[in-house]
């Protein structure tokens, strides 16, 4: 007797694995389908090819997997418990003594094995693809260059751009990019070094550059002159958009590095919400998984039980974009009122936890 829970849970385990892998699946080929069909119209930019399209959206697919498995873990659990209980299988279940919450604890036991491969993924591989997709992205803009290690680099004519991070920075609705630590090495036409400017900011505003503290080095046939001045333009024509485009952003960070680039942005009183919700919203990854999930079984032992594969899929795909459009919500608020990205992710879950934990007490 001691073998019969068990054999259930791997029943139940198989039949729900299943359905998720297959949900998965779908919701991956359309999601990196719809991905290169965007990137083609990119191809034949600069030196952007077909095969650095088809390496791009190939390296993202890691990613795609991490963000996706909580839509497929929803769908996929009641496209399996649905049709168990349309067959009555879940009724033999119970009748032989396995309860609801043992049936949601076995569901739950395979979504948390799954998850934990997904933190996993979305600490290493994911951060990793997307960022050599970006590098690789990157060959459109011709003379643009994106190093990991050595910040960003571009030029422009004989003038070499080189700054240590970057970020867009908003202030109401005026939007502007600013480079911090840059270095602006000038070559003549013989390829000889000209000057080296030490810029601690540069702004892009209105169309224009705009550098402050800057410190120039010019190098003469015997001399070097030294000059500082506080803020001076650059007639530069750089696209702001393109270096933004290819500064490296949260999501192609680890969790480790997120947490030093908050802890720089806070030490220098710079906005580091960009980065503070992607951090958070790693560590409440499990926790969305399995409260989403949990607000979606109570529907498996009963309302199901006639309906067909539509029905559940629906009933999938309204929970998934329910909870993502609250999470969404509550972390853009967040981030507009500055209140802790914490709070702000661990309500949607704890809402959600309150509705199921009421729809199971209403259909025991």
């Amino acid at each position: 007797m001691k073998r019969w829970p068990r054999l259930h849970d791997l029943y139940l385990a198989r039949s729900v694995l299943a359905s998720i892998l297959l949900a998965w699946a779908v919701l991956l080929g359309l999601d990196v389908v719809l991905a290169f069909a965007g990137d083609m119209d990119e191809i034949g930019r600069g030196g952007y090819t077909l095969g650095h399209a088809i390496a791009a959206t190939g390296l993202t697919i890691p990613g795609r997997i991490y963000q996706l498995f909580p839509t497929a873990a929803v769908i996929g659990t009641l496209l399996a418990l649905g049709q168990l209980a349309a067959s009555a299988e879940l009724t033999i279940l119970s009748a032989v003594g396995v309860s609801r919450a043992r049936l949601a604890g076995s569901v739950l036991a395979l979504l948390g094995l799954i998850t934990v491969l997904m933190l996993l993924v979305g600490d290493t591989l994911a951060p990793w693809g997307d960022a050599r997709a970006r590098e690789i992205k990157s060959l459109r803009y011709g003379d643009m260059a994106l190093s990991r290690y050595n910040g960003l680099w571009a030029r422009e004519g004989n003038m070499f751009l080189n700054a240590r991070d970057g970020q867009e920075r908003r202030q109401g609705d005026a939007r502007w990019l600013e480079l911090r630590g840059v270095r602006l090495f000038e070559f003549d036409g013989d390829g000889r070094l000209r000057s080296i400017a030490y810029v601690a900011r540069a702004e892009h505003r209105d169309g224009a550059w705009l550098l402050h503290d800057v410190e120039r080095d010019v190098f003469a046939a015997k001399s070097v002159q030294r000059s500082r001045v506080a803020q001076e333009r650059w007639a530069s024509q750089l696209d702001a958009t393109v270096l933004s485009a290819s500064i490296a952003r949260p999501g192609t960070l680890r969790s480790a590095e997120l947490r030093n680039a908050i802890e720089y942005r806070q030490r220098n009183q710079l906005d580091a919400s960009e980065f503070e919700n992607e951090y958070w919203s790693r560590w409440f990854y499990p926790f969305n998984v399995l409260a989403l999930v949990l607000a979606a079984l109570p529907f498996a032992f009963g309302s199901l039980r006639s309906g067909g594969y539509g029905k559940r899929l629906f009933i999938g795909i309204v929970f998934a974009l329910g909870f993502w459009v609250l999470q969404m919500i509550s972390s853009r608020l967040a981030g507009i009122y500055h209140i802790d990205f914490r709070i702000a992710y661990a309500l949607p879950p704890i809402i959600m936890l309150t509705v199921s934990f009421l729809m199971f007490q209403r259909r025991s």
